[in-house]
């Protein structure tokens, strides 16, 4: 109870100014209408008109959620007008290229720990990998793989996969190096081997950090995925429903789609995280 008062308390905050902001952003469309038919229209009929106008600048909460309902609930998962549709298909290309990222960046974080030379060439380079934005290099990958043949999921899941691998060896890198001296020397002392060390010691100090590192990897593939629709101009996907919304100024939908995305995220998020909790009361460590 401790915890849902300050989170209900937040979230009614949020609502509260998130109406206010609907009311002063829409409130212009509804003035100019009213000032073009010579009408003269009280506090209320603003409020009213500005919670209800079919493309407002700034959707009021009740029109989001009421968009989010019907393109869940309100169309068969097979419609292209489903956000579940979209989700599973931005999805897809999430996860694939969320096993590639998390993969590369574990084998990386292995030869930058055990090998001097990946640690001064490899890390500097992964670090400025990430300084590119990630709008001006996706349209590059899109076109480089469809010159070789190669379009639809994939060139999505590479894009998740450039963003998801740098947490992942930052966070492995940190992970594998935070067992201290007396525990190498201990391990040294009874002539365990490189390996050894590393399966015995390494690893299993790692994992804390290779959750944490997975959670953030997971976002960011999500929004590699959504970023990497938009170039293409796709039809299927998140990515595509918010070109959608800003091609014909449906922002419900855009709000809709961001929405789902951020559910989508959350749900990946908290996935890891019982799979967190699972794996380090087995190992018998505290989170």
């Amino acid at each position: 109870m401790r915890l849902v008062v300050p989170i209900l308390t937040v979230v009614a905050a949020i609502v509260a100014l998130w109406y206010a902001g609907s009311v002063w952003m829409n409130s212009q469309w509804t003035l100019d209408q009213a000032a073009r038919n010579k009408q003269t229209l009280s506090f209320t009929q603003i409020v009213r008109d500005t919670m209800d106008q079919k493309r407002p600048v700034l959707p009021a909460p009740h029109q989001v959620a009421e968009g989010l309902w019907q393109g869940v609930f309100g169309q068969a998962v097979t419609s292209k007008r489903s956000l579940v549709y979209h989700a599973w298909i931005t999805l897809s290309a999430t996860l694939l290229g969320f096993a590639i990222g998390a993969g590369l960046g574990v084998l990386l974080a292995v030869g930058i720990v055990h090998n001097r030379a990946m640690d001064m060439s490899v890390m500097p380079w992964a670090i400025a990998s990430q300084t590119i934005p990630i709008l001006a290099i996706a349209p590059m990958i899109i076109v480089v793989m469809a010159s070789i043949g190669v379009t639809g999921l994939f060139p999505k899941a590479v894009i998740s996969a450039y963003l998801s691998f740098f947490p992942v060896v930052v966070g492995m890198v940190k992970g594998f190096r935070s067992p201290d001296a007396m525990q190498l020397d201990l391990l040294r002392t009874y002539s365990a081997s490189r390996a050894q060390t590393f399966w015995k010691l390494r690893f299993p100090a790692s994992m804390p950090y290779f959750f944490t590192s997975l959670k953030i990897a997971a976002a960011a593939a999500l929004v590699g995925a959504i970023v990497g629709e938009l170039p293409t101009g796709a039809v299927a996907g998140l990515g595509a429903r918010l070109l959608s919304g800003s091609y014909y100024g449906q922002t419900v939908m855009i709000w809709s789609a961001l929405f789902m995305a951020a559910i989508v995220a959350a749900a990946m998020v908290g996935v890891i995280g019982a799979l967190q909790a699972v794996t380090l009361k087995r190992m018998g460590m505290r989170q």
